[in-house]
């Protein structure tokens, strides 16, 4: 389970990442392109933050037995 979340955690902050610097460097003048950036960008935010809790459970579980 912690290899899976902090894979997922990786993944998702490398997108997140990457969807920030396309929203900076994207003109606004196309409205739809620029509002599915920001949507994507809000997306890879919620997989970021619940699966680096995961991976901070998992790790402070296994180090409690």
């Amino acid at each position: 389970m912690q290899k899976i979340a902090t894979r997922v955690f990786i993944i998702s902050s490398v997108a997140f990442g990457v969807f920030g610097i396309l929203m900076i460097l994207t003109p606004q003048e196309p409205q739809l392109l620029y509002t599915i950036i920001q949507k994507l960008l809000a997306i890879s935010l919620f997989i970021v933050l619940p699966s680096f809790a995961l991976a901070v459970a998992a790790r402070f579980l296994n180090t409690k037995h």
